[in-house]
């Protein structure tokens, strides 16, 4: 933007050590301030309210993902033509390519193995009594799956989840952070670029990707771009939904209680942990046209920070909103998005969530925890470690 924005204006940093451990306070101050407040410091917009959040998200056509879902040029140069970063018709091409393998049927298809996989990781760990509940958990479950899935060869994978962390941090502002962050997310285009289709798994998503590509279906140019986009989201949303979810049930053992009790409330309590611990903090849309939000006018071309986070906690839209209750059974957080580009593997994730709450359930009477190390990430909001005792069902 050429000229400094009216309207209501707040020099806030999201992205201190501080804010990054706890941004809450500070999503209370936008959603307080107005429904659009400009944020000098990355001239950009922020809003903060679940209902113009989920309007923005709704209307593609004013509010775009091809000049990119970042806060820097280079990421969003990085990440031009990535499924998160294209409007129609380019997303509608490449959204088609997995959206077979990706529908209701499809994830049913997987519901019994991935349930197995739940039990056999989960019996182990509650017999041990003591372990990490992030990366003995949270980490080792979808890892497997998801990589799996897109047929990934064994070779790379133990590097796959430092190159994810990294492309959500390096969207970040220009920084020490966004600068430690790119040269990994290069590190992940280089990786997948060197795979060859004959080395993925035949019949896997990746193979499918590639076979698009060879039909004409997409650009061969895509491939590499559609790749990461799946690898990077197919984790980090079920890798901390996991972790914060023992965390949650730790600190209100009665809601573990209301659980273990009826298990029906599984997905209920699944979406109320998204709807408090959103993954994704935010993502970035740009103006295509002068818009309105609630009564604050932007211009053409504005960079507009959909707090996805704070939208979950907006009071407007949630009774008592910072109360964690299983009961509340939010299907409508906005966790994964919404609109064009909700979560196109958000099935698989809630397969893989309540799986593991299934297994837990059937488990552990109570879980204590240990202090939380937090992850400071600029995109994404998660546990580093979480040292978990468990008490075990009785038998």
């Amino acid at each position: 933007m050429t000229s400094t924005p009216q309207g209501p204006s707040l020099d806030l940093d999201l992205f201190s050590d501080e804010a990054l451990t706890d941004p809450f306070p500070l999503y209370q101050l936008i959603r307080d301030t107005a429904p659009a407040v400009y944020l000098p410091r990355y001239d950009a917009w922020a809003l903060g309210r679940y209902a113009d959040v989920r309007a923005a998200l709704a209307d593609w056509e004013s509010f775009s993902s091809a000049q990119g879902i970042g806060l820097n040029d280079l990421a969003n140069a990085a990440t031009r033509g990535m499924i998160i970063a294209t409007d129609p018709p380019e997303h509608d091409k490449l959204r088609n390519v997995l959206a077979a393998r990706l529908s209701p049927k499809a994830i049913r298809q997987l519901k019994e193995d991935i349930e197995r996989r739940a039990d056999e990781l989960v019996e182990p760990l509650v017999q041990g009594r003591e372990f990490d509940a992030v990366n003995d958990l949270a980490r080792a479950f979808p890892i497997s799956i998801v990589l799996d899935l897109i047929g990934l060869p064994q070779d790379g994978r133990d590097k796959v989840l430092g190159w994810a962390d990294a492309a959500f941090s390096a969207s970040g502002p220009p920084g020490a952070r966004t600068d430690a962050a790119f040269p990994l997310l290069q590190d992940q285009l280089a990786y997948l670029s060197g795979i060859r289709p004959e080395e993925l798994t035949p019949g896997s998503m990746g193979r499918a990707i590639y076979d698009a590509a060879a039909e004409g279906k997409i650009a061969q140019e895509s491939c590499v771009p559609l790749m990461s986009a799946y690898v990077t989201a197919g984790l980090d949303t079920t890798i901390n939904a996991i972790s914060n979810a023992v965390w949650y049930f730790a600190r209100n053992p009665e809601q573990w209680d209301l659980l273990r009790r009826d298990p029906s409330l599984i997905p209920s309590a699944f979406n109320e942990v998204l709807r408090m611990e959103a993954p994704v903090q935010f993502f970035c849309r740009v103006a295509t046209r002068d818009v309105d939000i609630d009564g604050v006018p932007l211009p053409a071309g504005s960079r507009l920070m959909m707090l996805y986070a704070s939208a979950n906690r907006d009071e407007r839209k949630w009774d008592d909103p910072t109360r964690f209750d299983v009961t509340r059974n939010p299907m409508d957080q906005l966790a994964f998005g919404y609109g064009m580009h909700g979560c196109a593997g958000q099935g698989l994730a809630r397969l893989e969530g309540h799986s593991i709450l299934a297994a837990l359930a059937r488990r552990v009477e109570r879980f204590e925890v240990g202090e939380p190390v937090r992850r400071l990430n600029q995109l994404i909001r998660g546990l580093d470690a979480l040292p978990v005792v468990v008490h075990p069902a009785a038998a």
